[in-house]
């Protein structure tokens, strides 16, 4: 570093060399480097110095120029809506969809012809069948006529994860009818729960390996004292759960 006072009686042919020397370090280095290396001066200690210098200076003055552009832009386009990056990473898929998805608690619907209580409440708003019979004061649901304005109140559930004890079962119970009425498939992304209703969708996480999947409550157990929920074969296998046999996953109900 040379000292202010040295550089003021440096005769003015050696600022026109340095000049020109970093006008042609300007023209034939790639301007993202010639930018990294401003940048890198900026926070050296000797900065102040090199900041004077003519030529590192308007290099500079770019470095700060682009960053500033480029974050008008990025600010320009988080206001105007457009896409943000993707999130990458081993669950860059679920980190989009760290929380659920904002719908009014109390909704109305026109029941169709073909529709009963039971479809309604299991497959397409997943809550209780009785309890949205209860609500709609309908006693014998067979009742049930096309054009009926139904009140649904949908649960809501917080975004945190939660500790659960799981356990797996299999080929014994396969084929066998579950809790929604259809049949068993072992290695269908299905998994029992004691009171969450049918229908409804959780993600489930191996805190041990990190392995993630999302599930879909269609029975009901278990029913052995200290467990939570009991995944299918198929669920156990992705989680790398078989061999283990009952172990803690975390869950986070979806909706």
């Amino acid at each position: 570093m040379v000292p202010p006072i040295l550089r003021k009686a440096l005769p003015l042919s050696f600022h026109r060399v340095m000049g020109s020397l970093s006008e042609q370090f300007r023209r034939f280095v790639l301007p993202g480097k010639a930018q990294a290396l401003a940048a890198q001066a900026a926070s050296n200690p000797a900065g102040p110095v090199i900041r004077k210098m003519p030529a590192f200076s308007s290099i500079l003055e770019e470095a700060k120029a682009s960053q500033s552009s480029e974050t008008r832009s990025r600010e320009k386009e988080s206001v105007s809506g457009a896409p943000a990056p993707e999130l990458r990473g081993s669950h860059g898929a679920l980190a989009s969809a760290g929380k659920p998805s904002p719908r009014p608690k109390t909704v109305h619907y026109r029941t169709r012809p073909g529709d009963t209580i039971w479809d309604l409440a299991v497959n397409r708003f997943h809550v209780d069948p009785s309890g949205l019979a209860k609500e709609n004061g309908i006693s014998n649901p067979r009742l049930l006529r096309a054009g009926q304005v139904l009140k649904v109140t949908r649960p809501t559930y917080p975004s945190s994860e939660r500790p659960v004890v799981a356990s797996w079962y299999g080929q014994e119970h396969h084929g066998k009818p579950m809790a929604n009425g259809r049949p068993f498939n072992m290695y269908a992304p299905t998994i029992a729960h004691k009171e969450l209703p049918l229908g409804t969708k959780v993600e489930l996480r191996n805190p041990r390996n990190g392995q993630r999947v999302v599930a879909v409550v269609t029975d009901r157990g278990p029913y052995i004292e200290g467990r939570d929920v009991d995944l299918s074969y198929g669920l156990a296998k992705k989680l790398d759960m078989v061999e283990q046999g009952v172990g803690k996953l975390m869950m986070r109900i979806i909706g």
